[in-house]
C-alpha cells in the first residue's frame, strides 16, 4: 500500500507530463518505468536510489540502451 502511494507521482508524470515531452529517454525501459520497477522490486529506499542513479546516467556521456531494473 505504501509503495503504491509512493509511486503515484511517477504514474501521474507518466500520464500527464511525459506524453508532451516526446521520447527523450536513452534507455529501455524509460527512466520513469525503471523507477516504478525498481521501487516495486527493491523497496522504497533501495529502489529510489537505483532510480536516481539511472536518471543521473541519462545524459550524452552514457550510451543508454536496454537496462532492466
Amino acid at each position: 500500500m505504501l509503495i503504491r502511494l509512493y509511486c503515484l507521482p511517477i504514474k501521474v508524470y507518466q500520464v500527464l507530463i511525459s506524453p508532451y515531452m516526446g521520447h527523450s529517454c536513452r534507455f529501455v525501459p524509460s527512466c520513469s518505468q525503471y523507477a516504478l520497477d525498481a521501487i516495486e522490486r527493491y523497496g522504497i529506499i533501495r529502489g529510489t536510489l537505483k532510480a536516481g542513479l539511472r536518471i543521473l546516467r541519462c545524459n550524452p556521456f552514457f550510451p543508454g540502451g536496454i537496462d532492466p531494473a
